[in-house]
């Protein structure tokens, strides 16, 4: 995550979930993933999003309230992800 300034243990575990869903769903090289990449670069499509945003949410306990479509719209790079994650686990706390 060299170039980012973001280095936490919230990064690190989204990234990990997303390599494990990503992997199967896309050619590209899931080890290249930033806070900076473009969701739609890792060839996701709503259903592998939707199997995503299920993977953190059991992961981290906490129920993100969006449907796919606002989803899809709202949360364009794996850093805006780990934010809308780190706002609801602010919450839940």
């Amino acid at each position: 995550m060299e170039g980012t300034g973001v280095s936490d243990q919230l990064v690190e575990d989204v990234i990990a979930t997303i390599r494990k869903r990503a992997g199967a769903a896309t050619s590209a090289d899931c080890e290249e993933i930033t806070v900076a990449t473009e969701l739609t670069s890792l060839g996701l499509d709503s259903l592998d999003l939707a199997d995503l945003l299920w993977d953190l949410e059991e992961a981290n306990n906490v129920e993100i309230h969006m449907n796919i479509a606002d989803a899809w719209s709202n949360l364009h790079t794996v850093g805006d992800l780990v934010e809308a994650l780190r706002t609801l686990m602010a919450k839940v706390s």
